[in-house]
């Protein structure tokens, strides 16, 4: 049985674990330094069992069992995503029902976003290509921190959601860059990492304190898209006749007539013909 003694710190020892997944403590120690690819499923249902692990966190422990060592000498890093031509339209639909949308693919990247989303929270199309990450967002810009009701809650989950596809691509090479750079300028990331969390959004309600328009609430639904399994569509709503829905609709309305006027500031001066 579980020893209950005073510990130093809080959780399992390796024997209590391992005896309460009914493995030897030496094969537990050789699982968790990553000196055994052997377990089973049933032996790694045990284990999450054991450590009382969510959906979410069970995945992540598959996803490390499943690990394969690296076979080529050189990592190549993985193309630019891009989202096909109906989900662009999709987004354009909902941008008309003011709904901001963008997708997320790997490593938390802004695959693509329509203009109420780029309004809401940050016009990632005008960032250089290799900068429009969600992370990046949040532990690098500053403006995140005023945006964010509860930038602490969203910093630690979007660190969570990183650290969930680092369990799914532990090959990708531009992974392992995102998170050095992300380690060494944020020290707050670096802390969240080290919690060692993971998490997927599937829905859920998320605050924000816009320079333009105020307060806001919005509620989101997270979908995976079909056909491309890294990419997920974030769909964001506002309770109809609340005040959320109205700054929502004041936002699309000075967002918009932003663009008007960066349109006709960029347009060239048209030739005077009257003389």
């Amino acid at each position: 049985m579980p020893t209950t003694a005073r510990r130093r710190v809080p959780g399992l020892r390796r024997e209590e674990l391992a005896q309460l997944a009914g493995v030897s403590v030496d094969y537990y120690t050789r699982l968790e330094q990553g000196r055994s690819r052997t377990a089973s499923p049933e032996i790694l249902q045990s284990l999450a069992t054991a450590l009382r692990l969510d959906d979410t966190e069970r995945a992540h422990l598959f996803d490390l069992a499943n690990r394969r060592p690296v076979q080529r000498r050189r990592s190549v890093p993985s193309p630019a995503e891009q989202v096909t031509p109906a989900v662009h339209q999709l987004l354009g639909t909902l941008d008309a029902a003011y709904c901001p949308a963008f997708v997320l693919g790997r490593r938390t990247d802004v695959v693509a976003s329509n203009p109420l989303a780029r309004a809401l929270i940050a016009d990632f199309d005008a960032m250089p290509a290799n900068e429009r990450n969600q992370n990046r967002f949040v532990f690098l810009d500053t403006a995140a921190r005023e945006l964010y009701a509860d930038w602490e809650s969203v910093a630690a989950d979007t660190a969570a959601m990183l650290r969930m596809d680092a369990g799914r691509h532990p090959e990708d090479p531009q992974l392992g860059e995102l998170v050095g750079e992300l380690a060494a300028r944020s020290e707050h990331f670096r802390a969240c990492w080290a919690e060692r969390r993971v998490h997927e959004r599937t829905e859920g309600t998320k605050s924000y304190h816009h320079p333009a328009v105020g307060e806001l609430t919005v509620t989101y639904q997270a979908l995976a898209l079909p056909g491309d399994s890294n990419q997920t569509l974030f769909i964001y709503s506002t309770e109809p006749g609340s005040s959320s829905e109205t700054a929502l609709r004041l936002l699309a309305t000075w967002s918009t007539g932003l663009l008007e006027e960066q349109a006709r500031t960029a347009a060239p001066n048209e030739p005077d013909t009257t003389a």
